[in-house]
């Protein structure tokens, strides 16, 4: 017998008040296809959103429900105590991808249970608990990762087991570097990276960085600024990890990773990833090179990290992603969408300023004629959005005035201008 009880009342009743939902009404989404879902009611949405860019292929892709159901047949589950087939060549697969010389491959469940481990690795390695992170970060809601998370809409306690120093950088178009062009930005960025190390007490163990911040609302610093961190940071003998959570998998069109924007002076030492490999099963990792993998001198597991049916997904839906070149479709049909958004924005007074690159778009909305955050303008835009059939996702610094743009990266042209068409009726309606 069906629970007469609203879904959304036993929501409130069965779990925490601080789990956030979207919408005044919340949706309960039960099935999607392509690059759209279906509501408990029946209604369609092309999905902007993609469940916070982690349907990274498309909804249902036979390739990947096949891949699971075979596996799922056989094991389910080994854990990493026996061989496994499955978690072996993924392991192979993103370690030729990854771009560090030889790359080991550990598997976790989630994005912020591999920025824990890679927080692991490099302060074992270096012997200190001292971290860089970038203002307005966010890596995750453990109680490690929310100690290097430069964003307090998403930090909910002080306490920490690291001691966190906070860099300038990563915005581009706020704060006291916004008014120089991307040379001197970039030098002032590095002048302040070696002044905060002036301030430590030495031997630090590594910076933290998303390339393009997510939560934070798609922000970047200007392309080579991690690069040029990275002359300073290798002076020290410090770390590099690179959050490619958000970034990874061709997600920015221009490159597989975001570090390659980065690339100057090679690549990072740690590379975290998470959401679009498992296209939705639960697949995090890291890749670091050999001799910092391998600096851990106890026994370590994962009971559910690398399960063979993740595993099987996370093979068949990197197959799929570079045999059908999904980096060159968000390369061209994002740059597309770029385009159009920011020819409607160019109309709408709200937005002060769209960013991105490939699928991986960011409208940021501020009360018109100022630089002050609007968050109930972007909240009335995500209901008028779902409204008119377009999921969108929100973010941002300080307030979350940011409206995140990060459909699956098979996204056609056509469903791109369906989806543009939408969000300028949703910006219309708030002026």
């Amino acid at each position: 017998m069906t629970n007469p009880i609203p879904l959304h009342s036993r929501h409130r009743s069965a779990l925490p008040d601080w789990l956030a939902l979207y919408y005044d009404r919340p949706i309960e989404l039960t099935h999607g296809e392509g690059r759209h879902v279906w509501d408990a009611d029946g209604n369609r949405y092309l999905d902007f959103f993609g469940g916070i860019l982690t349907t990274m292929t498309a909804h249902a892709l036979p390739e990947v429900t096949k891949a699971v159901s075979e596996q799922a047949g056989r094991i389910i589950h080994s854990s990493t105590l026996y061989l496994n087939r499955p978690m072996i060549e993924l392991a192979e697969r993103v370690s030729a991808l990854s771009g560090i010389p030889d790359a080991r491959v550990f598997f976790t469940t989630s994005g912020t249970e591999a920025n824990d481990t890679a927080l692991l690795l490099a302060t074992t390695y270096r012997r200190s608990n001292q971290i860089l992170a970038m203002r307005n970060s966010y890596h995750g809601r453990s109680f490690s990762t929310v100690s290097i998370t430069g964003n307090r809409g998403w930090s909910p306690t002080s306490l920490s087991p690291l001691q966190t120093y906070y860099v300038h950088g990563a915005v581009r178009t706020r704060g006291p570097f916004a008014h120089l062009d991307d040379t001197a930005f970039t030098a002032a960025a590095v002048a302040d990276l070696e002044d905060v190390l002036g301030q430590a007490r030495g031997g630090v163990a590594a910076l933290i960085a998303e390339p393009v911040q997510g939560v934070g609302g798609f922000t970047s610093p200007p392309d080579g600024l991690y690069g040029s961190f990275r002359e300073v940071l290798d002076r020290h003998g410090i770390l590099w990890i690179s959050d490619e959570v958000q970034t990874g998998w061709g997600r920015t069109g221009e490159h597989f990773w975001g570090w390659q924007a980065h690339a100057q002076n090679g690549p990072p030492d740690i590379i975290t990833f998470a959401k679009g490999i498992g296209n939705g099963m639960s697949i995090g990792g890291v890749v670091a090179r050999a001799e910092v993998m391998n600096c851990l001198d106890s026994n370590s597991i994962s009971t559910f990290g690398g399960s063979p049916v993740t595993m099987a997904a996370g093979v068949a839906n990197l197959a799929y992603l570079l045999e059908h070149d999904l980096q060159g479709n968000a390369r061209r049909v994002g740059g597309l969408l770029l385009e159009r958004l920011r020819a409607i924005a160019a109309t709408v007074p709200a937005v002060r300023e769209v960013r991105g690159r490939g699928l991986m778009a960011g409208l940021e909305l501020t009360k018109p004629g100022t630089d002050q955050a609007d968050p109930d303008a972007a909240a009335a835009v995500l209901e008028a959005a779902r409204a008119g059939g377009l999921l969108l996702g929100k973010g941002g610094g300080h307030n979350t005035s940011v409206l995140r743009i990060a459909p699956p990266l098979s996204l056609t042209v056509a469903e791109a201008e369906e989806g543009a068409e939408i969000l300028a009726e949703a910006l219309r309606s708030i002026d």
